[in-house]
């Protein structure tokens, strides 16, 4: 069956470019087309919604704003750590991430925004929240998923890693 547009339930291959107040962060030159299993939130929704109905070799400019990308950037989501509540030999730096677990056993991500010896202030905002993402995307294949990404949701590269 063929299929020539983007639709739930398709694993999608899409060469991207993104940039924010015109610089480029993030592109798919070095590594190649970004796969995505489309209707899974694999992807920020503001991009995948404006995705739906592509066909190979459309290419499309989107703007998405915060709340459909990483969302506002909040004030109050910096946390002050005592010091002490890190490995001794552990080199902090700013703007490095940590993986944190919450009292209810979530994972989150945080940065480093500022520390001294006492104490270190972490940002759980998103590095890209409260941005305005510009997105340069061309849809360069689609195929069936398999059964494993479909239990999975999610689309499994060659190197293991998520995106």
């Amino acid at each position: 069956m063929a299929h020539d547009k983007v639709k739930d339930g398709l694993v999608v291959s899409m060469e991207y470019k993104l940039t924010v107040d015109g610089e480029v962060l993030d592109s798919s030159e070095e590594a190649g087309p970004l796969q995505f299993l489309a209707g899974y939130g694999n992807i920020i929704p503001g991009l995948e919604n404006e995705m739906m109905g592509m066909k190979i070799g459309d290419s499309k400019n989107v703007t998405v704003q915060p709340a459909d990308g990483y969302g506002e950037f909040e004030e109050d989501a910096f946390m002050e750590v005592p010091r002490t509540e890190f490995p001794a030999d552990m080199e902090l730096e700013e703007g490095m991430e940590l993986h944190v677990t919450d009292d209810d056993g979530n994972h989150q991500a945080a940065y480093v925004a500022e520390f001294d010896d006492k104490n270190v202030t972490l940002d759980f905002n998103h590095p890209l929240a409260g941005a305005v993402l510009e997105f340069s995307v061309k849809v360069v294949a689609l195929r069936e998923p398999t059964e494993e990404e479909l239990d999975h949701g999610h689309v499994h590269d060659g190197d293991g890693h998520h995106h």
